[in-house]
């Protein structure tokens, strides 16, 4: 009697995940975390309205969602100006991300991206056998320059960035991605990850032409929204890049809850301002609990502080450790050197207090 009969593809990747989650390390810890400020998320939760609208759908759960998700898709399309045939929907940007990639590269295609970015986009194009090309970052903000000129040099199908960036939360100014953006080499579509952008200074979002068909760009109600456990993005693109998805994408992939509750939230901005105010003072208050600690916090234009420990990826691996040893969860960047910091997302006065109080005996354990 045989197994199943795996792809070579399949055969040679490793059995990895991008990350473990909170979840994961709680379950071998056999205990919660007090402090939940690793993932990003927004723990200052979502609009009101936009519970509200996800517990009126949940008593008609029975039925699909919309499979062509023609209310949240217009609504998308009306609050950024463009055209709903402009916009395609689907289960988070790491979802829509693999589209992508399953879209436009097979076995051998090359992408670039940078050493050290987020993982998951990585992740999909090893999975469908692309050929990653990586340039390291310009200190500690991803370089368009000598990323564009990878491309053109490998003959990229692909080429991400996220502005702002996650590790390091840093990012450019809107002149720099329209720059990036002319500078494309012919075949190469720039991905555009602006998860964070909502959280970012005014200047940083760059105008772009939906029928652009050097770009796509892609956004997510996880990150200012505070629905990151709904799973819902979008991208915007080239009425005949978006049609593509149509072939490849799982038409019922997000659900009805997912649809009403991401587009109530979209109609609540005032909501969405009242979080932007509240995670820039989380990131003063982050900044000030390092800086109090003798550490560096690196500006951020997102809703985390990236905080250099001073020394090396060692070092900063034992002080994250002895953080979730006194129960607070934070993340930090896998590679070499951004690796000798950690990140801490923005959170509420009960769980930056606790964050105050584990920093200090965390390095001196660490030390």
């Amino acid at each position: 009697m045989t197994g199943p009969r795996y792809t070579p593809l399949v055969t040679s990747l490793p059995a990895t995940v991008p990350f473990v989650g909170p979840e994961t390390q709680e379950r071998a810890r056999g205990r919660p975390f007090r402090a939940r400020l690793g993932a990003n998320e927004s723990l200052f939760g979502p609009s009101p309205r936009a519970v509200a609208a996800m517990t009126l759908a949940a008593s008609d759960v029975w039925m699909y969602g919309d499979p062509e998700i023609h209310e949240l898709r217009h609504a998308i399309a009306a609050h950024h100006g463009v055209a709903p045939d402009q916009v395609t929907v689907g289960e988070g940007i790491d979802g829509l991300l693999g589209l992508l990639v399953r879209l436009l590269v097979t076995e051998g295609d090359p992408v670039v991206t940078s050493e050290g970015a987020y993982p998951t986009f990585a992740f999909h194009v090893s999975g469908f056998g692309g050929a990653l090309h990586k340039v390291p970052y310009g200190g500690d903000h991803e370089d368009p320059e000598a990323l564009v000129a990878r491309a053109r040099e490998v003959g990229a199908k692909i080429l991400y960035i996220a502005n702002p960036d996650n590790p390091m939360g840093s990012h450019h100014p809107a002149a720099t991605i329209r720059a990036m953006i002319e500078a494309m080499p012919d075949g190469t579509l720039l991905a555009l990850d602006e998860a964070y952008v909502e959280l970012a200074p005014d200047g940083t979002e760059a105008e772009i032409d939906p029928e652009d068909p050097r770009v796509i760009r892609f956004r997510t109600f996880s990150k200012g929204y505070g629905m990151a456990g709904l799973r819902v993005g979008y991208a915007i693109g080239a009425r005949g890049l978006i049609a593509a998805f149509d072939r490849v994408r799982n038409h019922f992939g997000v659900g009805r809850i997912a649809q009403a509750g991401a587009l109530a939230a979209l109609e609540d901005q005032d909501w969405l301002a009242q979080v932007r105010a509240q995670v820039v003072l989380a990131r003063d208050e982050i900044a000030r609990i390092a800086r109090d600690c003798g550490l560096k916090p690196l500006p951020s234009a997102t809703n985390f502080v990236t905080i250099d420990c001073g020394r090396d990826g060692t070092f900063a691996r034992a002080v994250l450790k002895e953080l979730s040893e006194r129960d607070i969860f934070v993340r930090m960047p896998f590679v070499a050197p951004h690796d000798r910091c950690i990140r801490i997302s923005c959170g509420r006065a009960v769980d930056l207090e606790a964050l105050a109080l584990a920093l200090p005996e965390a390095l001196a354990a660490a030390g």
